[in-house]
């Protein structure tokens, strides 16, 4: 096969990913990218009412610091202080680079970028270009790597990570299209391919996007925090989050039995309608579902819509045509405060959702307008979804994992913990991106000689093509297999985790992935990716499985995303069940889980968090060093 040789080779079209191209480029490597298709990726196909960025403050007079930023990142728990430091004093010079490539952040006429508060954020550090702020930003990426010739080769799935003495020494791939190989020459990779979407049935995740995690952990890299996830109310068609604006315009929630017959089912919670109100208004900003706030907060909605979709098999849809519980006006003052607050200074005391929404966020209308979903006519179908994972793959202060030469960035890396502040995902993905690339600039591996290379690629491609030739060959059902492996993972361990259900979960996880090639059916050579897709979606799953296994032997506290139940708490047709599970405080938590595969399979152990570094700040000694050395690396 044809041998592609780089310095460094980054996988994945999204906004970390070439960002992370441009960054090597710009300090003088010789660096491809290669994608499974240019156009796919959560950042260029996913999006909110207003989806957020988080970086430092530019703006209003409110105090900040890079130190206050990174305690706030690393406040969430089980986090890592290096990381959390970076991504606060790197994060000024990454959004600038945004705004320079046409990135429309918002700013008043003196030049200020003002924010606002987002989720598990004490300041108002959060900015947005609307409900497609990724999707900008990796357009505007694109356009710059595309200015400097930086190659791309589309159409590729990366299979293996070449290895010499446990060191990164190259990448195999394959031909989605034609199920041939192709290999790449190159002492450093950058993965920039986003969480491993494809692992729950209910996702809000772009269907275009699988992710590739098991890529790392095959590798021998270790992941953290994969128990760590944020789960949140979306639509379904399309996969879209309905956070901020969606909720705080009061829409009304129905369910809809298998007869046709409507339930405004709030009101099975809530005695007095306004108290519901307040809840859906709150669930705007309090969006990711948070144990913490089930019984004092908003999630409670999330358990409501979870109660009628999953435990009654019912469909759940918000109707902005009409105001909640028959109410022909809305007395607005009888609202929480806050509610009526910001709905008055918002002039959007009136009406009915949908007239709110227009009134409030007219762009939000639009987005499902393009998606051929007329919201101001037509109920919109919801549940209750994986978002985001917080976890991935483990990183050190410049990125790389535990397998050297070999670096993740974005969401693939599990950089943020327990609870992050919402949009400090795309901060993270931009920062670490360019850690990664200024250390391979700096300090990145040496390639191996050709003779070398041959060996190790012979023994990689000969055993792929030995699993190929086991394949079997008729109807594709791969498809099928999928789904139901993805229903089983949102079934027992996703927002809700029933606690006896795992270990026989990851069993039988564990059993397909072992007999993998014996069911799975391929129609020819262009399906073979298919195999891949599977593989690694069970590969994933096994891990975060055990993940969570371990963790329920340790600590069975509900904490972050997710409630543990074991069987004498398992949420029923009824509501008293969902309270019996204990909390832990997530300030309190400075343990994280590592997770890495073994002969024996996946482990799991804990290890305490790496502490915010206390470096000396004093400006001669910090200029005498970069003097010498550029920076420490």
């Amino acid at each position: 096969m044809k041998i592609n040789t780089y310095d460094a080779i980054v996988i994945g079209t999204g906004a970390a990913g070439y960002n992370a191209a441009i960054r090597l480029k710009e300090l003088g490597c010789n660096v491809a990218i290669i994608t499974e298709g240019v156009e796919l990726g959560t950042s260029r196909n996913t999006g909110s009412d207003k989806q957020t960025y988080y970086k430092l403050g530019l703006g209003g007079d409110f105090p900040d610091s890079v130190r206050m930023m990174a305690a706030d990142l690393f406040a969430g728990g089980c986090v890592d202080g290096d990381n959390a430091l970076c991504e606060a004093a790197l994060s000024s010079r990454c959004f600038m680079k945004l705004c320079e490539l046409g990135v429309p952040f918002p700013h008043n006429r003196f030049g200020e970028y003002v924010g606002y508060k987002t989720d598990h954020d004490p300041y108002a550090r959060a900015t947005s270009a609307g409900p497609l702020t990724s999707k900008f930003m990796t357009e505007a990426l694109q356009k710059r790597a595309e200015e400097m010739n930086i190659t791309v080769y589309s159409g590729l799935l990366a299979i293996d990570v070449l290895k010499n003495a446990g060191t990164v020494c190259g990448l195999l791939c394959l031909e989605t299209d034609s199920g041939e190989l192709a290999a790449f020459r190159c002492p450093d990779i950058v993965m920039c391919t986003g969480g491993p979407a494809g692992i729950y049935q209910d996702s809000v995740y772009p269907e275009c996007h699988t992710g590739t995690t098991s890529l790392a952990l095959l590798a021998g890299a270790k992941a953290q925090n994969l128990t760590e996830w944020q789960y949140g109310l979306s639509s379904v068609h399309p996969r879209w989050n309905v956070s901020g604006t969606y909720m705080q315009v009061l829409p009304r929630f129905v369910s809809v039995d298998s007869q046709g017959t409507e339930h405004e089912f709030l009101t099975s919670f809530f005695e007095n309608e306004y108290d519901a109100l307040s809840a859906v208004f709150l669930k705007g900003y309090q969006w990711p579902f948070d144990s913490k706030k089930v019984m004092d907060g908003s999630s409670v909605i999330d358990i409501l819509v979870y109660r009628e979709t999953v435990l009654k098999g019912r469909k759940v849809f918000l109707d902005f045509t009409k105001n909640p519980f028959s109410m022909e006006e809305i007395d607005f003052s009888r609202l929480s405060a806050e509610a009526f607050e910001y709905l008055h200074r918002a002039q959007a005391t009136f009406g009915k959702p949908i007239e709110r929404l227009q009134k409030m966020n007219s762009p939000a209308i639009e987005l499902y307008r393009s998606f051929g979903v007329d919201i101001s006519k037509e109920y919109l179908e919801i549940a209750l979804c994986a978002q985001h994972n917080n976890g991935g793959i483990s990183v050190d202060m410049w990125w790389q994992s535990s397998v050297r030469g070999l670096f993740c960035a974005g969401e693939c890396a599990g950089t943020h913990g327990i609870a992050r502040p919402g949009g400090s995902a795309l901060n993270a993905g931009q920062v670490g991106s360019l850690r990664a690339a200024q250390y391979i600039a700096r300090n990145g591996n040496k390639p191996v000689d050709g003779s070398t290379f041959s060996d190790v690629l012979a023994e990689a491609s000969n055993k792929v093509r030995l699993e190929h030739s086991k394949l079997r060959h008729g109807r594709d059902n791969a498809d099928e297999l999928i789904s139901a492996a993805q229903k089983r993972m949102s079934r027992v361990a996703a927002a809700i985790r029933i606690t006896e259900e795992l270990e026989p979960a990851a069993s039988e996880v564990a059993e397909e992935l072992n007999r993998l090639a014996d069911y799975l059916t391929i129609s020819g050579p262009s399906r073979i990716y298919k195999y891949y897709k599977l593989r690694d979606i069970l590969t994933t799953q096994l891990a975060v499985l055990s993940a969570m296994i371990s963790y329920t032997q340790s600590d069975a506290s509900s904490r972050g995303s997710a409630l543990y139940y074991d069987k004498n708490g398992k949420l029923r047709h009824g509501l008293e069940e969902m309270f019996r599970f204990s909390l832990k405080e997530v300030g309190t938590d400075t343990m994280i889980k590592e997770t890495f595969l073994t002969e024996s399979g996946f482990e799991s152990c804990s290890r305490n968090v790496r502490p915010i570094p206390d470096d000396d700040s004093f400006f001669e000694n910090v200029w005498s060093g970069f003097r010498k050395n550029g920076n420490i690396y």
